[in-house]
């Protein structure tokens, strides 16, 4: 993906509209973590679960973001490496919780998955439509979008697993999907983290070293 539409200088996020904007999607996040994270249990999906973490990964990020506006090129960075890590480890879990979940029986209740996806979808299809105006910049703002982008792309397969786990009664099609988001986790922890140390390379490279 391009970093910023080819353009040399990056939005770094200072913006008093852009501040008002994560503050919005993060109420947002927040609220569907909590939603999300209860009905996965309770359906016993792991699409639902992976998905929830989605959001709250969304919510943390929201925040460091919001904390480092205006700060130095290497705290920026610093926060984007953060969240990149954050985002592997989320992977790694879903990854290792999915294949633990493959020896269960159980088949997730497709009508709540369905439901809860839905109202996920509209919520995060709510919070792109916000950050559309701010979807390029810097690797703090970068990331941002990204996880609104992973959002979208995780509500539509969980509803995309619901359909399948009504239709083959079994749990696979919900093992699946949460592969396939831990994968998309993975992904964009590599993205971020790669345009950090980009950034971090040409700042150290602009810096004037002692005599």
């Amino acid at each position: 993906m391009a970093n910023c539409c080819g353009n040399d200088a990056k939005f770094d996020g200072v913006s008093d509209d852009y501040k008002r904007r994560l503050w919005i999607v993060i109420a947002i996040n927040a609220v569907m973590f909590t939603i999300e994270m209860i009905a996965g249990q309770y359906a016993e999906s792991q699409a639902l679960q992976a998905d929830a973490l989605d959001f709250l990964g969304d919510t943390l990020t929201y925040g460091i973001s919001l904390a480092v506006i205006g700060a130095s090129v290497r705290i920026r960075t610093n926060a984007a490496l953060a969240k990149g890590i954050s985002l592997m480890l989320m992977g790694a879990w879903v990854f290792g919780s999915t294949m633990y979940r493959v020896f269960y029986t159980g088949v997730p209740e497709a009508g709540i998955m369905g439901v809860i996806g839905l109202m996920a979808l509209m919520a995060n299809l709510a919070s792109v439509f916000i950050l559309m105006a701010y979807k390029d910049g810097d690797s703090n703002v970068r990331s941002v979008w990204l996880c609104s982008r992973n959002d979208a792309i995780g509500n539509i397969a969980v509803m995309i697993a619901a359909l399948g786990v009504w239709g083959t009664t079994t749990g696979w099609p919900d093992l699946i999907v949460a592969s396939i988001m831990a994968g998309l986790f993975l992904s964009s922890s590599v993205q971020i983290i790669r345009q950090a140390l980009e950034e971090r390379r040409e700042e150290n490279a602009h810096t004037p070293t002692a005599a």
